[in-house]
């Protein structure tokens, strides 16, 4: 009988033991839970967008050239036509028509004067000098329209 019981303890101290860890398995622990914040993006506020920019440009004439999707990040790019300089720390003079990238679709309406907030172009070497970009749209930057003065 004792040497039954010496085959046995191993088989079910082995049982328990794989339930302990099945039970660790199963719950999930998450690090970051509070610093999670699904569906909530960033806007910028016009001021702030103004501030952030190395350019900006209010402009009525601006068209989607370029675009790619696919692999990789979308990337879209835009041709301001013509417009008016209203913020440059960059560049003294600004020569139209030039192009600029942006990661998302900007929806600019036909018919109205926008905002262009743009900053100086980080990566993409491989299209830049082809495609003669220098800038980029701000991150969390709107569209904004250009209000008529009254």
């Amino acid at each position: 009988m004792k040497k039954k019981l010496l085959y046995i303890l191993p088989v079910l101290f082995g049982l328990v033991g794989c339930e302990d860890k099945r039970i660790h398995q199963e719950q999930k622990i998450d690090l970051f839970a509070g610093e999670r914040q699904e569906g909530k993006a960033y806007i910028m506020k016009p001021q702030e967008c103004f501030d952030e920019s190395d350019m900006v440009v209010s402009s009525a004439d601006i068209q989607l050239v370029d675009q790619s999707s696919g692999r990789g990040k979308s990337v879209f790019i835009y041709r301001v036509n013509s417009g008016k300089v209203l913020k440059t720390t960059r560049d003294s003079v600004v020569a139209f028509p030039f192009q600029f990238l942006s990661n998302q679709r900007l929806m600019f309406r036909r018919d109205s004067t926008s905002y262009t907030y743009l900053k100086k172009l980080e990566g993409y070497r491989f299209i830049a000098k082809p495609m003669n970009l220098k800038y980029q749209w701000l991150k969390a930057a709107p569209v904004y329209s250009v209000k008529p003065e009254q």
